[in-house]
């Protein structure tokens, strides 16, 4: 399902000045199916704390409140360990994990936790859509990483996503997940 928000808007930290971010562009996984990713999202900057309150006002207030997320620090240089959301504090973890590559982690407290394929803000519009609906699809089998880089394949990555979707399966990987993490 893709997100549909209204604009963002409010003062960046010790900034008397407001910001006007556009909705975000988010694909999410269908409701109660999950596989390694439960979507993705293409940020415009690598400013986390503008993308961060525009993203979590995207997601289903059902999901809960975002306590924390998790980023590789590579991929947001400069990240604030705290970021503003509307009516809360979110806390901001940094990692240096290959596993955490182009990658977000949004923990909603007991409610559970979401992974999702951080496309980069740089990349192409025909390679972030694509990127955005394989990552949202439930039968995708490839993590972040897998998953851009098949992205980078260019002209051979159907091919690529057919085998690497035909091996997943043939080690038991079919069906949805068991939800949330």
């Amino acid at each position: 399902m893709d997100a549909i928000t209204q604009p963002a808007g409010g003062t960046a930290p010790d900034d008397e000045h407001t910001y006007w971010m556009p909705p975000p562009r988010l694909r999410l996984t269908p409701d109660g199916s999950h596989g390694p990713l439960d979507g993705a999202w293409w940020p415009r900057c690598d400013a986390l704390e503008l993308e961060l309150p525009v993203l979590v006002g995207a997601l289903d207030p059902g999901l809960g409140t975002v306590t924390r997320v998790t980023v590789e620090s590579a991929a947001w240089p400069g990240a604030p360990r705290k970021v503003m959301a509307p009516g809360h504090v979110i806390e901001v973890a940094l990692t240096d994990a290959d596993a955490d590559a182009h990658s977000i982690t949004v923990d909603c407290g007991t409610i559970g936790r979401w992974e999702l394929l951080v496309v980069p803000p740089d990349e192409a519009a025909g390679a972030a859509a694509l990127l955005l609906t394989a990552a949202a699809d439930p039968g995708n089998p490839l993590p972040a990483p897998r998953l851009l880089a098949l992205a980078e394949n260019g002209p051979d990555r159907q091919a690529t996503w057919e085998s690497e979707q035909a091996t997943w399966e043939s080690e038991g990987g079919a069906g949805p997940g068991p939800g949330p993490r």
